[in-house]
């Protein structure tokens, strides 16, 4: 039972932001800047998104930002995370998309891939 007091401590901070307006005010307010232009940049490298003009008839879904400060064992704040994520639980199926997909990687996969290169003695 102590193990899981433990877990709670580090895994869950209920002092984290819940909205942008919030962490402005924070007196962590430049941490939290520092993390939303790190995942800004982030998202640019990886070409997540490429900004266009919408059409008249389309109105786009909005995002938000969310905001998690990792805590590690000692109970210290060891990063601020900021992440950019639409409001996907605003579209319509049929009108906003037809279908989803979400690439993940099999644990299996990745063993055998593993496996694979420690036969042929691949450096990872």
């Amino acid at each position: 039972m102590v193990q899981d007091d433990v877990s709670n401590e580090v895994d869950h901070n209920d002092d984290d932001p819940k909205t942008y307006e919030e962490a402005k005010q924070s007196s962590d307010y430049e941490k939290w800047q520092k993390a939303m232009k790190s995942e800004m940049e982030s998202m640019k490298e990886n070409k997540v998104w490429t900004l266009v003009e919408p059409s008249k008839d389309i109105k786009p879904i909005g995002c938000k930002w969310v905001f998690k400060k990792k805590i590690g064992a000692d109970g210290k704040v060891e990063t601020y995370k900021a992440r950019l994520v639409a409001k996907g639980y605003r579209q319509k199926e049929g009108v906003d998309y037809d279908e989803t997909f979400s690439p993940v990687a099999m644990l299996k996969s990745f063993r055998i891939l593993l496996d694979i290169a420690i036969y042929y003695d691949y450096e990872i």
